[in-house]
């Protein structure tokens, strides 16, 4: 079983790390940026599943 990616890493340096860029996208299917956190995407996703 795969390690869960941690909250603090970047969306930048996790797509360099799995090796293939511009796999996490926004809602509206546009990239998202490569500064956001990994948590900061956790946490918008959790709050728009309890809505």
């Amino acid at each position: 079983m795969a390690r869960k990616i941690r909250s603090d890493c970047t969306v930048g340096s996790l797509e360099k790390r799995i090796g293939a860029p511009g796999v996490i996208r926004n809602e509206n299917g546009r990239d998202t940026r490569s500064d956001k956190l990994i948590g900061t995407i956790r946490k918008e996703a959790e709050k728009k599943n309890k809505k």
